[in-house]
């Protein structure tokens, strides 16, 4: 291995990990960091207010078909008013590991 590869590397391998930070929108214009618990810095993203289905029973992923019950510890309040979505591995179809749900007014 070269030199410049060997420190680059080495560099690389001691930096902190990045937070995962969610894009500034207008009521969070820095954005927002979201926590380990939910993210290993790829796991989450904001989705469309159409790919969740609240209802009675709690929030549907329509992707998945996924359940989450009100009482879910997965359900967590979204800073800028969004739904965002954490999954394993960050895949779309992945098992929820949170959900981040626009307050309500109701």
């Amino acid at each position: 291995m070269s030199r410049p590869a060997a420190i680059l590397l080495a560099v690389m391998i001691a930096a902190p990990a990045a937070a995962h930070d969610a894009t500034p929108t207008a009521a969070q214009p820095n954005g927002w960091t979201y926590p380990f618990s939910c993210c290993s810095g790829m796991d989450c993203r904001e989705i469309r207010d159409q790919a969740v289905l609240e209802g009675p029973r709690g929030y549907v992923i329509k992707l998945t078909g996924e359940l989450i019950t009100p009482r879910d510890t997965r359900i967590r309040n979204s800073p800028d008013g969004q739904f965002h979505h954490c999954t394993v591995a960050g895949e779309p179809r992945g098992r929820t590991i949170c959900l981040f749900v626009p307050p309500r007014s109701f």
